[in-house]
């Protein structure tokens, strides 16, 4: 949906926290069967060679009803289709799965059991893929007829294979860290935990710096070190005086800085690894500096990683930077996932296994486009994969050349798969939406804004262009209307109804945004925003009495705490601790059924 386009936003639908999204379920009369279906896509994580697969499949105890107890089926279906050739191994599951078919490369399962309570556990499962050598393929989809656009979709990847005798990249890397003000408390710990981490698992000749950077830069070394026991030593020391949160925020200095350390690397990849949680504003001259070195750098240039802390640092420069240096962004928008995910870019980045990969025959197909437009380099932690759109022909065989670590040429034929029942587009379309919103943003592209929001409206996926909403029916609102109070509940919360009696629901904006620079002036810490005055937050507070009075607490509480602002919260949360009441949850179960009042 537009945002341009009228609804009523609501607090229904948003998020309590990053990873947890609640619905409301209008009223249904009792035996009703609930049917309720949900697609949804995500990313399969590699480690050291093993594919693993983590499905949230946790369900509370009030979903199980009371007193009597009755026997439900779980029915879970697993298909795993691997790259052609290989052989898949099966490692682990959380649940217990029967193989009920196997090819190559294709391999399914099959979980349905009968059961008193519904699972209190995950749903994970874990695989490898058996193949010596480097390899990949080529998956192409024709355009639907209700495409607004009508070229072919390509889908490129490329696996590193068993990563037993793969010989790795030397490194020169260059860390440079974010100090400033809003970097306090746990951000600053997680993130030299993180660092520390990572230079412990330095190879020995491998080189390194460390540039602390808030208003000002701070070097650990003008020079770069290699990274010996004694030196790795010295660097964490200097880490643990020198990483002090305090000041404000330049980026462009110190990135210039290693780039101009980095322009005499010979017989390794020079990396630089950038940290961050807030924005600036000379993002788009800092892309156009760094641009500009890479045409004019050395066969291999500097590979940036970036790595983006919170939600007021702009993700969208970070991927774009990233983008041109060849490298890779990741981010935590939640603080507690700081130290494992940095963790997870630095093994990408410190485990190059392929670098300088070029596939000369995409340019000459018709009006081609690729997804990212700077091809990363092939790391061990994981597979390399590229998208987008052609016209025309696409070849038999695709050729991709590279340099492998020992500086030796590497040269590889792809196979195309055409009609393989894979849906191409619905595995590429939030990569493609990503990499086009940070080119929308760096050219402030009107065009491209609208293109990403088409596609974002045909795949389904959210982007900073579009919104989502709740289409309300007649059948929803009378069965809402059955109860008292709804009528006026229903009032508030939608807009007009349409010409076919549906009602249009605004959920909260899920878009991150593109920084924030006046939270990066303040200092202001990722999740925080600055406290109102104490009058402010009670006349806050009582201005949401009358809509939290309704709602008790266990699964009320969530009910609750949605329709309360973060003033009328901060004002609960002292009045609880104050009183010393919060072992009045201990009787949740009893008390509560978990219905909206």
């Amino acid at each position: 949906m537009d945002e341009n386009q009228t609804a009523t936003p609501v607090q229904n639908g948003g998020y309590l926290k990053s990873n947890i999204f609640t619905l409301t379920i209008p009223e249904i009369d009792g035996g009703s069967n609930l049917s309720i279906k949900m697609h949804w896509s995500q990313k399969v994580e590699c480690s050291n060679g093993e594919y693993s697969l983590n499905v949230p499949f946790t369900f509370p105890d009030f979903v199980n009803p009371t007193g009597k107890r009755m026997s439900k089926r779980e029915k879970i279906r697993l298909n795993v289709d691997v790259v052609a050739g290989s052989e898949l191994l099966f490692k682990t599951t959380s649940h217990p799965l029967q193989e009920v078919r196997r090819h190559a490369g294709s391999m399914g399962f099959l979980c349905d059991n009968e059961v008193l309570s519904w699972s209190k556990d995950d749903f994970s499962f874990s695989y490898s893929i058996s193949s010596s050598l480097i390899n990949g393929g080529v998956l192409l989809e024709s355009a639907s007829a209700h495409d607004f656009d009508q070229r072919e979709m390509f889908y490129i990847y490329l696996s590193p294979g068993d990563i037993q005798n793969k010989k790795v990249f030397k490194k020169d890397i260059i860390f440079i860290i974010d100090i400033s003000g809003s970097m306090q408390g746990k951000l600053m710990d997680d993130t030299k935990n993180a660092l520390l981490s990572a230079l412990s698992k330095l190879n020995p000749d491998d080189l390194f710096t460390i540039i602390a950077f808030n208003g000002e830069s701070h070097l650990f070394s003008k020079s770069m070190e290699s990274a010996s026991n004694d030196t790795v030593e010295r660097a964490s020391d200097w880490i643990n005086t020198n990483f002090v949160a305090g000041g404000g925020t330049d980026i462009s200095h110190p990135l210039n800085t290693a780039i101009e350390m980095l322009s005499s690397a010979q017989s390794s990849v020079p990396i630089i690894f950038l940290v961050t949680d807030g924005t600036v504003e000379d993002e788009r001259q800092i892309c156009a500096m760094v641009k500009n070195h890479m045409i004019n750098g050395e066969s291999i240039c500097p590979r940036i990683y970036t790595f983006g802390i919170g939600s007021f640092c702009n993700h969208y420069f970070l991927r774009m930077l990233a983008n041109i240096g060849r490298g890779q962004y990741d981010a935590a928008l939640d603080v507690d996932l700081i130290e494992p995910r940095l963790l997870t870019l630095f093994e990408k980045a410190s485990s190059l296994i392929l670098a300088n990969i070029k596939m000369d025959m995409l340019d000459e197909i018709d009006q081609v486009e690729v997804y990212p437009s700077n091809i990363p380099d092939l790391s061990l932690e994981g597979p390399l994969v590229l998208s987008g759109r052609y016209k025309g022909n696409f070849p038999e065989t695709l050729k991709v050349n590279g340099i492998l670590a020992d500086f030796s040429n590497f040269e590889i034929d792809l196979k195309i798969q055409r009609d393989k029942g894979l849906p191409v587009q619905r595995i590429s379309a939030r990569d493609q939406i990503e990499h086009l919103t940070a080119q929308a943003w760096l050219s402030d592209n009107k065009q491209l804004e609208q293109k990403v929001a088409k596609l974002s409206l045909q795949t389904g996926f959210i982007s900073e262009y579009t919104s989502m909403i709740i289409l309300e029916n007649d059948h929803l609102k009378k069965t809402k209307e059955s109860s008292p109070g709804a009528k006026e509940v229903s009032k508030k919360k939608h807009s007009k109804a349409n010409v076919q009696g549906q009602k249009t629901i605004l959920l909260p904006h899920l878009g991150i945004g593109f920084g924030n620079l006046t939270a990066t002036a303040q200092n202001t810490p990722p999740g925080f925003e600055p406290k109102p005055e104490m009058a402010e937050i009670f006349k806050a507070a009582s201005n949401c009495f009358d809509t939290v009075c309704g709602y008790c607490c266990c699964m009320c509480c969530i009910q609750c705490f949605s329709k309360m602002n973060n003033q009328c919260l901060t004002v609960l949360n002292q009045l609880c601790i104050g009183l010393g009441c919060l072992a009045c949850f201990e009787c949740c179960s009893l008390c509560c059924g978990g219905e909206d009042s």
